[in-house]
């Protein structure tokens, strides 16, 4: 039996929140424990200065790819703008009949689907689609990830208001650290706070600490990282 959803989209309160690391951990983290899991960006814009589909590069090495396997990346757009305004610049017809039909060939044959949106929830992944609109289109129940800073907390209800007027699932929140050194007063109350402001069954899964840039391309450093965000949410069966 799998210990996560089946599938799951993981959205943020920004760009840079560390989406990312926490979908890749997580799929590293149900992997570790016997669990077919697999994560999936279909689109991402900046491909140009990262060398390619970077966020998608992570997510295929979690899922236990190889190096040099092609992508499934549905869009991979080269600037890092909005995916609309990128699709624009380069005459990319961004489709939401193919992110439908993609969805189903990455999720085919695997326990577990972590889908990872781009930017933050109210991004357009298409004209007239955006990343939380993905979550009712695909019946997705949702982990918002947002950055431990100062503004984290009005950037984390809205995001959460936003979600849940779509008629979209909110298992719950997860504030990451992206940042070293000793924690500002924002960062060190930031949790306490959202805990009490965020909404009935809107839960603060976790905390996930500072993952030092070199390890960010190991699964099993990603996974330990995020190992309480999937405690939280398998109910502490991992």
């Amino acid at each position: 039996m799998s210990l996560l959803p089946p599938r799951l989209l993981v959205t943020g309160t920004d760009t840079e929140v560390g989406k990312t690391l926490v979908a890749a951990g997580l799929v590293a983290w149900a992997r570790l424990r016997g669990v077919d899991a697999r994560g999936w960006k279909p689109v991402e814009s900046g491909t140009e200065e990262n060398g390619g589909p970077a966020d998608a590069r992570l997510l295929h090495r979690a899922s236990g790819g190889a190096e040099g396997d092609e992508l499934p990346v549905v869009y991979p757009l080269p600037e890092p703008l909005a995916p609309v305004v990128a699709a624009r610049r380069w005459e990319v017809a961004l489709v939401p009949a193919v992110l439908d039909v993609s969805l189903e060939s990455a999720a085919a044959g695997c326990e577990v689907l972590v889908v990872e949106g781009v930017g933050g929830a109210l991004v357009e992944v298409a004209e007239g689609v955006m990343v939380a609109d993905l979550a009712t289109r695909w019946s997705l129940p949702v982990l918002v990830v947002a950055a431990n800073r100062l503004g984290v907390l009005s950037h984390t209800l809205l995001t959460v208001e936003a979600l849940q007027n779509r008629g979209a699932a909110v298992l719950g929140v997860v504030l990451n650290t992206v940042r070293e050194g000793e924690p500002t007063v924002a960062e060190a109350t930031n949790a306490a706070e959202l805990g009490r402001l965020l909404p009935r069954g809107v839960p603060l899964l976790a905390q996930v600490p500072w993952i030092e840039p070199g390890a960010r391309r190991d699964p099993a450093a990603l996974a330990a990282a995020v190992e309480a965000v999937g405690d939280a949410l398998s109910g502490g069966a991992g």
